[in-house]
């Protein structure tokens, strides 16, 4: 007779022991493909990846030793990414964690780096784009230095005063025709604002330029 099958992995982890020296990101989103997906993406770059389908089953399974990082949904049923975001902080777990948003979150991935997220992926991005947030993100200290302080403070020196104004529009999470509005401009001269904004700040792209700002104060 035929041995039995083994059994199949769980659906919402994967663990590779072959990389078990690697530190772990943790992908949580309810979306079964989208796990799959960047499992087999992260680990055909060198990383171990842990998969939850839910920030609560993420929670629930988290060691008080928890190393690597984390790499959200920012829409979730139950604990959103946001609210992981700030419950990592409060709890002061030593974790770095990526939110993932669609274009039309920008306000909740710039809410979320508010409550302590380090960095956003707007969908779809690249695997490129992915890899060098996780990388970046675990290299980063979670503890703002004085030093990164002013060099974000150096960064927005060149900004004019107007485009201070849509600078602190963005970091509020709103639209470019509310800024525009509440400016009394063009949602078209904001948009030449903010590429404005990127190029004297060198950010290379919006997750960084809140990053900056964020880290300056705003």
């Amino acid at each position: 007779m035929a041995a039995p099958p083994s059994p199949s992995p769980s659906p919402s982890r994967i663990w590779t022991p072959s990389m078990t020296s690697s530190p772990p990101v943790h992908v949580i989103d309810d979306d079964d493909a989208m796990r799959d997906s960047l499992a087999f993406m992260l680990e055909m770059n060198g990383h171990r990846p842990v998969l939850h389908e839910s920030a609560d089953a993420f929670l629930a399974d988290l060691p008080g030793d928890a190393a690597g990082c984390v790499v959200a949904d920012v829409r979730m049923p139950g604990v959103s990414g946001i609210d992981l975001a700030r419950i990592l902080k409060e709890r002061k777990f030593g974790l770095p964690i990526i939110i993932m948003t669609g274009h039309g979150d920008i306000p909740l991935a710039v809410e979320a780096m508010k409550a302590g997220a380090v960095d956003f992926v707007e969908k779809p991005f690249s695997d490129v784009t992915l890899l060098a947030a996780i990388t970046a993100a675990m290299a980063r200290p979670l503890a703002q230095t004085d030093s990164q302080r002013q060099e974000a403070l150096d960064r927005l020196a060149a900004l004019s005063p107007r485009e201070r104004d849509v600078l602190a529009g963005v970091v509020a999470g709103k639209p470019n025709k509310v800024i525009a509005f509440d400016l009394d401009i063009s949602a078209r001269t904001v948009e030449i604002y903010r590429a404005n904004m990127m190029t004297k700040t060198g950010a290379r792209n919006m997750a960084e330029l809140m990053r900056i700002a964020l880290a300056a104060g705003m």
